[in-house]
C-alpha cells in the first residue's frame, strides 16, 4: 500500500480543509481529511474510493464517506485497534509485507 500527502479540494464536501492523508491500495484509494467546522472542531472524513468498469469499457469511481467527530476520537480508536490487534493474533501473515 502506498500512501502520500494529497491537498484535496471537494466541491461537494463541507468544512475547511486543515489535512489530507491518501492511502492508495489496488482498485481503492482511502482518504482521511482532517477539517474544522465554523467553531474550528476539527472532525475527520474517511472516504472510500473505489475504481470500476463499466460495460461501455469506462472507468467510474464509487465512493463511500464516514464522519467522525471530536466526542468519538477515542472511542474509534479504542475499537479499530482492538479489531487490528485480534487480526495480528490470529492472522499474522496479513502483516508480514508491511514497511
Amino acid at each position: 500500500m502506498a500512501s502520500d500527502f494529497v491537498p484535496r479540494h471537494d466541491n461537494d464536501d463541507y468544512g475547511e480543509q486543515i489535512y489530507s492523508k491518501v492511502v492508495r491500495a489496488g482498485k481503492r484509494t482511502y482518504f482521511f481529511d482532517i477539517k474544522a467546522t465554523r467553531g474550528d472542531d476539527y472532525y475527520i472524513t474517511i472516504t472510500e474510493s473505489r475504481k470500476r468498469t463499466n460495460s461501455d469499457g469506462q472507468a467510474s469511481f464509487t465512493r463511500h464517506q464516514m464522519h467522525l467527530y471530536k466526542e468519538d476520537f477515542g472511542k474509534f480508536m479504542e475499537g479499530i485497534n482492538e479489531v487490528i490487534n485480534y487480526v495480528k493474533e490470529h492472522k499474522s501473515d496479513y502483516f508480514e509485507n508491511m514497511e
